[in-house]
């Protein structure tokens, strides 16, 4: 066959070109490093943990005096002891509510003592007095400090035969209800019922079984207490069953508490306060107020308090429903003074559990702070329940109203989110909806707004919190379908002047755009572009804000097309990074100045790239991933400060020294290359890019010289760069490559190869140190497995065999190994290994017989035409 014939075929072609499959399959990702236009990929910014728990963290540029304290002393005290307490003197009307009570069939065993009544009439009038004393000092808000009769000092031993807690709850109606006219304020028009206690031993038989038996009620106003504890008006009795619903069971089920109907006392009788709750409040709750106020060891005022809050919990009292709820929170802010971390988180969930407000939830808030602030408490907050009181005081609370307490309740959760059991924890429990919700409302608050700078803090300690929550997948997939991007966005907008919340956002953002699912939500969102621009130049000089923007950039442009495009479109962007890229290479030069005169030269390196130096990194790979889109590539290619700012980073930069920065500085430079547009920066500076790329291809950096080597395939298209590597004796290292073994290797030098034997006159060139057998040899080595290289190998074959006249005189020794090599490799059969996956294998076949298939069979066609074949000698037999 003529060469002639093959006129089009013989055609040079470039090293580089997109020959791709218009639609991508997932088995392209195989050869996504061999690309004339290649990303780049990087470390995400390291963020380190801080050495301690604070509202506020170190780097924060917040004033001291402009924020609220990390560190605060609390004491009971702290808490307003008035703030629950009702109006003296007001009427408070009876609240819809039913608490639920345990029935007393099987309280035999109940840890909780019941209290006993007195033993006789003198025990009573001793009582009776001392609760008329009670009353005088409750009324100056000291409840469980006056002196009480002990319940076990007045009991009154019962037959074996009859439980002795049944017996207790029906004695002791009186005294518990005496006891509660003694706090509970009463007008002259209101009436109350109360329980008698003249009630038999076989009555008493039938209420431990479940029956109410006749009970005896008084009617009563409010009444004077005499000296000796009695009441001075006379009492009026009504049966019990008098009052009792026809047709009503007496009976108290479990499911429904204990229940009583009272008629026909419309105008003249209002119930200040249900039986059940009076009843529950003296056998659950007060005995325990009582241990609580007595008590010194630590680990039995919490178990106490553990004891308390399953009672109140039990009772339905938990909330602000609870008559008696000033009482109990008394008692409780008192124990606030002791300093003891277990013991003030069970105070402090009982307290939000009671539904605190104003300077109390404040109070009990920066309580909880407090516990969550010491790493040491992680494991007993995992074993209770403070994260499900302070998702509630964030669900619920009034923002503008409630912010500082807020804030305190915000920064203990961010502290718990520190926790890996907790993290997951408040995931389960919804936390990222909520959060999302609570930002929702900040964002609602305008700049001139009075809360508008308040809200700034817990807007801190809020966005912290998601960060640690975006390292959880589930977390993640919440945060994309409740729109955290758009909410971000809009925070990162209105707070463009407080450095730490656009910190936390920017860190949230780098987390998750490593992520192809919400970095397509990020890329959709086409404000981000110009808000992220704004920071940048705004934050120039803050390199934890600019280092986490960059990488975001770099995500986002390293693959989608349209964003690429979008971020190059938006007023100023190339001009932000080259300024950006000229800041930090200053930086980076004096850091490498005065590493130098401190006589650094002979000490071992970092080993990570110094911030500086990072950011360059990172910026230079959005400038190589911007470079992938053909309209933006070329207007970089023609962009000379880019170009110049990459090279001057090879100039000033060694491999050994910096390898990332190195590497991702000719990742660039090989982009840029690739377009042929007038102007070309890249083309003005080809001979001294190739000059300055010798070092990197000479060192022992394999990663380095691979990079090195796709730059001279790109620039051996010029006939100055032919030529350079002719002179530079850079083509016997590119031959030597060959031998690497390595598939990428010898595809990169396989293609500078081919650029120089389009140029007839450095053909031969192949010959020396035995290229054509090393070919050869990558042919047999990597060719069924890797159809990119075979084509390149075939195309470089054909382009030196153009004029050939003999086939022993262009390819010698290896001819024969190559002819069934080549009839191999067109054999469908042979050449497909069909065991693999259905989408590797069509991708390989499409390959094969678009690229490979016909270079293959044109250059075996030639060779056979020029290959001289002995005779075959036949022996005939006589």
């Amino acid at each position: 066959m003529q060469a002639s014939k093959n006129k089009n075929t013989d055609k040079a072609e470039p090293f580089y070109r997109l020959s791709v499959p218009k639609q991508k399959t997932s088995s392209e990702i195989i050869n996504e490093a061999r690309n004339v236009l290649r990303t780049l990929r990087t470390r995400r910014p390291f963020t380190p943990t801080e050495d301690q728990r604070k509202l506020f963290g170190s780097g924060s540029t917040r004033a001291p005096q402009n924020r609220p304290p990390s560190v605060f002393s609390l004491h009971a005290s702290s808490f307003d002891l008035a703030e629950s307490r009702p109006v003296s003197g007001v009427r408070l009307s009876p609240l819809d509510h039913k608490p639920v009570l345990v029935t007393f069939a099987k309280d035999e065993d109940s840890s909780i003592s019941l209290p006993k009544p007195p033993a006789d009439a003198a025990e009573v009038r001793k009582v009776s007095s001392a609760r008329a004393r009670l009353f005088r000092r409750t009324s100056q808000g000291n409840f469980l400090s006056a002196k009480m009769v002990s319940p076990d000092q007045n009991e009154e031993k019962l037959d074996s035969e009859e439980p002795a807690m049944m017996s207790n709850l029906c004695r002791s109606n009186d005294n518990c209800l005496a006891e509660q006219r003694s706090y509970t304020p009463f007008n002259d028009e209101n009436r109350q019922l109360i329980c008698n206690e003249r009630i038999s031993r076989s009555e008493r038989e039938d209420f431990r079984k479940g029956t109410a038996g006749k009970f005896l009620f008084q009617l009563r106003g409010e009444r004077s207490v005499n000296s000796d504890g009695r009441f001075a008006d006379e009492e009026q009795q009504f049966p019990c069953d008098q009052i009792k619903k026809p047709g009503r069971s007496s009976s108290w089920p479990r499911s429904t508490g204990w229940k009583r109907r009272v008629t026909g006392l419309e105008d003249e009788t209002r119930i200040n306060e249900s039986e059940e709750e009076e009843i529950f409040w003296h056998i659950k709750i007060l005995p325990i107020l009582h241990e609580l106020e007595k008590e010194d060891n630590i680990e039995n005022l919490c178990l106490a308090c553990t004891k308390l809050y399953q009672a109140l919990n039990e009772g339905n009292m938990l909330g602000k429903r609870f008559k008696r709820r000033s009482v109990l929170l008394k008692t409780l802010y008192k124990l606030v003074d002791i300093d003891s971390d277990p013991l003030c988180l069970k105070l402090a969930k009982i307290i939000l559990a009671m539904k605190v407000d104003g300077k109390n939830l404040l109070s009990v808030c920066k309580l909880a702070f407090k516990i969550c602030r010491n790493e040491k408490n992680d494991y007993i907050i995992q074993n209770d329940r403070l994260l499900d009181c302070l998702l509630e005081v964030l669900r619920t609370e009034d923002l503008q109203k409630s912010n500082e307490a807020l804030l305190y309740c915000m920064g203990a959760i961010k502290f718990m989110s520190g926790n890996a059991v907790l993290l997951n924890e408040m995931v389960n429990k919804g936390a990222v909806e909520m959060l999302l919700q609570l930002m929702k409302q900040i964002n609602n608050i305008k700049e001139n707004d009075t809360y508008f700078s308040n809200l700034g803090h817990l807007l801190v300690q809020l966005t912290a919190t998601l960060r640690n929550l975006a390292d959880l997948p589930p977390a993640r997939r919440q945060l994309i379908c409740n729109g955290a991007v758009s909410e971000l966005c809009v925070a990162l907008e209105q707070r463009m002047n407080a450095k730490d919340v656009c910190t936390y956002i920017v860190r949230i953002f780098s987390k998750l755009s490593s992520y192809n699912d919400f970095c397509a939500a990020l890329a959709d969102c086409s404000r981000c572009y110009n808000l992220f621009l704004a920071l940048l130049n705004k934050h120039q000089k803050q390199q934890d804000l600019v280092i986490r923007i960059i990488f975001i950039l770099g995500n986002l442009t390293a693959k989608n097309n349209q964003a690429r495009e979008q971020f190059f479109k938006e007023k100023g962007s190339v001009n932000t990074l080259i300024s950006l890229f000229q800041t930090y290479r200053e930086l980076d030069l004096n850091a490498q100045k005065w590493y130098h005169e401190r006589g650094g030269e002979g000490k071992k390196r970092p080993k990570h790239p110094s911030e500086a130096e990072d950011v360059l990194i990172k910026l230079i790979r959005v400038l190589a991933n911007l470079s992938i889109h053909p309209s933006v590539g070329a207007a970089l290619a023609a962009a000379h400060r880019v170009v110049e700012l990459l090279v001057t980073v090879l100039e000033y930069k060694s491999v050994d020294d910096s390898e990332e920065l190195v590497i991702s500085a000719a990742t660039a430079i090989n982009n840029l290359s690739y377009y042929k547009v007038k102007s070309s920066a890249v083309q003005d500076k080809k001979l001294h890019i190739a000059e300055i790329l010798l070092k990197l291809l000479m060192s022992n950096n394999m990663d380095g010289v691979v990079e090195a080597v796709r730059v001279f395939g790109n620039l051996s298209q010029y006939h100055e760069i032919c030529d350079f590597i002719i002179q530079k004796k850079i083509y016997k290292f590119m031959i030597a490559l060959l031998d690497a073994k390595n598939q990428d290797v010898c595809f990169s030098a396989c293609g500078v190869l081919l650029n120089l034997t389009v140029d007839k006159n450095k053909r031969a060139l192949l010959m020396e140190e035995g290229g054509i057998g090393k070919l050869v040899d990558c042919l047999r080595d990597f060719g069924p497995a890797d159809w990119q290289l075979a084509c390149l190998i075939c195309k470089t074959l054909w382009n030196y065999s153009e004029n050939i006249t003999s086939a022993a005189s262009y390819f010698g020794e290896d001819t024969d190994t190559l002819l069934v090599l080549l009839t191999s490799l067109l054999d469908e059969e042979l050449a497909l290994d069909y065991s693999l996956d259905r989408d590797l294998r069509d991708y390989n076949k499409l390959y094969w017989e678009r690229e490979f298939k016909p270079v293959a069979e044109k250059l075996l066609d030639r060779i056979q035409s020029h290959h001289s074949f002995l005779p075959t000698v036949t022996i005939t037999p006589f």
